[in-house]
């Protein structure tokens, strides 16, 4: 896969667990929809998600430097 486009997919995953914290289930179901599952492993592999436990449920969230990289994209504004 064009790295453009795999960069791109990423992006758009990190976008969207931005907006709030997001249940592995949810992100495994969003997954299912976009055929290109490994965005969510590449995002991880570089640092830009992380899972957590909280309350017995598995959260996805992204990281400090996922935000830094989407402000330098313009994708998200400075809070």
């Amino acid at each position: 896969m064009d790295n453009s486009v795999t960069e791109s997919l990423i992006l758009d995953l990190l976008e969207w667990l931005a907006k709030r914290d997001r249940s592995y289930e949810e992100v495994m179901k969003a997954a299912h929809i976009v055929p290109q599952t490994a965005r969510g492993e590449d995002a991880n592999d570089r640092g830009l998600v992380v899972r957590e436990q909280v309350q017995r449920n598995c959260i996805i969230r992204i990281t400090p430097s996922a935000l830094a990289l989407l402000r330098q994209r313009k994708l998200i504004g400075t809070r």
